[in-house]
Order: structure tokens, then sequence, then C-alpha cells
């Protein structure tokens, strides 16, 4: 997936239908939940302090790079509870620049359970927001959220617990909506797709 270079993107949506029109106005092909914790980090602007109850150590704002921020995200998965079934992949897509002075890193991680019967499984995403503040706050730790595909309720690292079982619905539902699909074409063009 290719992503257009950020210019710069400032505007605040105020509901869903502003999410879909700042998709469609600035011409990106953001996915809907980067869009979504970009919406939500808005409203509800970085609150980072000194003193953290996340026992996982975020960088400062001042020390961050995107590869840091992958560094950090990968580490910070390795603290899920999740079996060692399931692999993942993280991908930095893009960084936007918002009007309050942050500056938005936008990642995406895939997981799957490959096995020697479908070594290429279906994966389920959960995509990373880190927001690095500018100015004075760059001995601060940043602020990361997350929010797992197909599910609109967006978590502060360090302040929910992951569960395995969110990505395991994200799989199964998407076999249940590719079996229902592979039926309806069955039904109206007497064949399988």
């Amino acid at each position: 997936m290719t992503i257009k270079p950020i210019k710069k993107v400032v505007r605040a949506c105020t509901d869903s239908t502003d999410v879909v029109k700042e998709l469609v106005d600035c011409d990106l092909n953001y996915p809907a939940e980067s869009v979504l914790l970009a919406k939500a980090s808005r409203e509800t602007p970085c609150q980072a302090t000194e003193e953290k109850t996340d026992t996982f150590r975020w960088t400062s704002c001042g020390d961050f790079t995107v590869e840091v921020g992958k560094q950090q995200i990968n580490a910070y998965i390795q603290t899920w509870e999740l079996r060692p079934c399931w692999l993942h992949g993280l991908d930095f897509l893009f960084s936007t620049e918002e009007e309050h002075g942050a500056r938005f890193y936008h990642y995406r991680a895939r997981f799957s359970t490959p096995t020697a019967r479908e070594p290429i499984p279906d994966t389920a995403s959960v995509y990373f927001l880190v927001e690095v503040a500018q100015g004075k706050a760059q001995t601060l730790p940043v602020e990361v959220r997350f929010m797992v595909e197909s599910n609109r309720l967006v978590h502060t690292a360090g302040e929910s617990r992951f569960s395995e079982k969110w990505l395991s619905d994200i799989i199964q539902d998407n076999d249940s909506f590719l079996l229902v699909m592979n039926h309806v074409c069955f039904v109206l063009f007497d064949r399988t797709c």
C-alpha cells in the first residue's frame, strides 16, 4: 500500500460524517481507524506527565523517531498476553502535523496464526497512533493510543488490557463474511466466486 506524502492535515472532525468528508476532501487513502484515532487525540489532547502509572516506559517526545516508535510498539505488543501462535508485522503508515503543535505517527500491526494447513491465514489489524508533543514538552513521554480493526473503541496504552479474543473475533468475522459472500455468489450465479 502506497501512502501519498503528507502536506499538512489540520482539520478537526466533529462527527463520523466529517471523518468521511475529511478523507474525501484530503484525497488520502488513510485507514478509517487512523482517522478515528487522530480524531480521539484531538478531542482529548495528550495528558502526559512525568509520572505514568503504566509499567511500560515510552520514549520522550524529544527522542522520538519513526524507527524508535516501531521498536517501542513491537516491545509493547510483547507485553500483551498472546499465545505464541500469534505472529505480527508492524508497518509505519504516515504522519500528520496538527494545528495544536503535536505530530501524529500512524502504525499498523497485522496479526495472524499461520499453520502448516494454512500458511497464509487471515489477518487482524491493530492501529496505533503515537502523539509527539512539540515545544516545552520534549522531556515528557509520547502518548500512545490504539484501536482494533472494525472496533471503534480507542484504547490508551497502559490503561486497558489487550485481549487475544479481539484478534480471534476479527478473523472469525472475516471468515463468516467470506462464507456468506461465497454462498451469495453461488446462489446468484450458480457457481462459486
